[in-house]
């Protein structure tokens, strides 16, 4: 841990968090179960980078390929999303270590009693800056740079912007989330369960800056301080590299 908080700093962490079915199959429990089990891996994973002093933690929690999933699946994953929400809102930690928590996705394709409990929660978590937790739901990457391509689309023929103003600050802008402070570019993204993907995450954000990539075996529910600790290794290691 010293060896780490001595090393080049890593500000935003984005974590693929896969394996909580094959996690819950294998281990001959109910998928609602694996779930569950991820959602405590993820809240681990918030205390650790507050430990860190990381600025940006963004889970991966509902893609919009998600929604082929069975109705039943759904509406668990629905409900434990909300209350986890709830949970965020009325936190203790939270609120004494200024965690600002956001949604990134197109959170209108969401049940609308969800979209309420996250409004409630980024309200009351608004002003904090010590740590920026993204939750990305209903998220697909290609589908944000098709939003934010749509919206210039619009300045521009509205003339509030030209075509030549665009550039990357500005595209920057019109990613998820529109509330003045940007996603920014990623330092590491994580992915377990053994794929060696990232699964059209944050391509704007993790490709542009070639951050680094750490894939691993565990199962999200598996997931190990030891195993993130290693992963912020990586990228610090890459970070050193490419200034020497």
């Amino acid at each position: 841990m010293d060896q780490i908080l001595q090393g080049d700093a890593v500000r935003h962490v984005a974590i693929i968090q896969d394996g909580n079915r094959r996690y819950a199959r294998q281990k001959g429990l109910s998928k609602a179960v694996g779930h569950s089990l991820g959602a405590e891996t993820s809240e681990m994973v918030s205390d650790w980078c507050l430990e860190l002093g990381i600025k940006h933690l963004t889970l991966y929690a509902f893609s919009t390929e998600n929604f082929k999933r069975d109705e039943e699946e759904k509406r668990y994953l629905f409900d434990l999303i909300k209350n986890k929400f709830v949970e965020l809102n009325n936190s203790k930690k939270i609120h004494d270590n200024k965690v600002r928590v956001r949604a990134i996705g197109r959170l209108e394709m969401l049940p609308r009693d969800l979209q309420e409990v996250i409004r409630r929660t980024e309200t009351s978590t608004r002003s904090y800056d010590n740590l920026y937790l993204n939750v990305a739901l209903a998220y697909g990457g290609q589908r944000e740079l098709i939003d934010a391509a749509r919206a210039l689309a619009q300045e521009v023929r509205a003339g509030i912007i030209r075509a030549e103003d665009v550039c990357e600050e500005l595209i920057a802008r019109h990613l998820y989330p529109q509330d003045g402070i940007s996603v920014p570019k990623v330092d590491l993204i994580i992915r377990t369960g053994g794929d060696l993907r990232t699964s059209n995450f944050l391509p704007w954000q993790a490709n542009g800056n070639e951050c680094a990539a750490y894939f691993c075996a565990p199962y999200w529910p598996e997931f190990r301080k030891i195993d993130f600790l290693r992963a912020v290794r990586v990228a610090q290691a890459r970070t050193s590299g490419q200034q020497a």
